[in-house]
């Protein structure tokens, strides 16, 4: 492009970038999730890449419905409950990597926290199902409710943006790049309210009976959790199965099964 057809500060931006793509890009593997400020920003080609990443997306159902034109303390409200509280949810079981993403928010997860994963969801899925769903629905008379999706896969990580604006840093953000945050969205859009959607890569990993089989509350007799779903003709997936679940934390036993869950990726 020259500068008849956009102004020459603007191109000058458009050619640096791509020099430095044609300069191409180095790769540094490490083995988890680095902090936040350890994400590269300051050399313009240099990615991290971190194998088997698990996602954990969950996405407001029927947002839409909120109106901040006509009814903005409401739209406020539950804006602020579903996402304030999930990020809150999700730090508190210690993600190595957070963000809100539109009206949704997800987590990321070392390759070795299987467990803490999928215990994460299911505490976001309780919270759900419990609080938000039917204070929303009292409040505004609006059906809104929450998904949730997840997935494992290797990504590539690195800051993106201005190093410093005016002592800023509000002008950089983290891009993963690769398929888990966008299957583990994806998937969430699949699910209904109170369904939790995993891709068949990320279930293979969870072999343990207290994330398969129910505690057996109310009757007592124990009870396979999950329905295997068939994507072989969703071409906007990967990979040819998902999972489903639809049971959250039980009132009686919960609690001992979090902490039991979390437990198993310490052995």
């Amino acid at each position: 492009m020259d500068d008849t057809q956009i102004p020459s500060e603007y191109n000058e931006i458009i050619d640096e970038q791509l020099e430095i793509y044609n300069n191409g890009r180095s790769i540094t593997k490490v083995n988890s999730i680095p902090k936040t400020k350890d994400i590269p920003i300051e050399n313009e080609g240099h990615w991290n890449k971190i194998p088997d990443v698990i996602c954990v997306y969950a996405d407001m159902i029927n947002s839409t419905k909120l109106s901040a034109k006509n009814h903005d303390q409401s739209t406020a409200g539950a804006y602020q409950l579903f996402t304030n509280t999930i990020v809150k949810l999700f730090h508190q079981i210690d993600a190595p990597y957070i963000d809100v993403k539109g009206d949704g928010v997800f987590a990321l997860f070392n390759k070795n926290q299987v467990y803490t994963a999928f215990a994460s969801a299911i505490n976001v899925k309780t919270f759900a199902e419990n609080i938000f769903v039917p204070k929303i629905k009292d409040k505004t008379d609006l059906d809104i409710g929450c998904h949730l999706g997840i997935d494992q896969k290797t990504v590539l990580v690195r800051k993106v943006g201005l190093k410093k604006y005016d002592d800023r840093t509000d002008r950089q953000n983290e891009v993963w790049a690769g398929k888990p945050v966008n299957m583990a969205a994806k998937l969430a859009s699949k699910s209904n309210h109170s369904e939790l959607l995993v891709s068949d890569r990320y279930f293979s990993k969870l072999e343990d009976d207290l994330v398969l089989y129910s505690c057996g509350c109310p009757g007592g007799e124990k009870a396979y959790l999950w329905e295997e779903i068939n994507l072989e003709d969703d071409n906007i997936f990967d990979f040819d199965k998902a999972h489903k679940l639809e049971s959250h934390w039980c009132e009686n036993h919960g609690a001992e099964y979090f902490q039991n869950i979390i437990e198993l990726d310490e052995d």
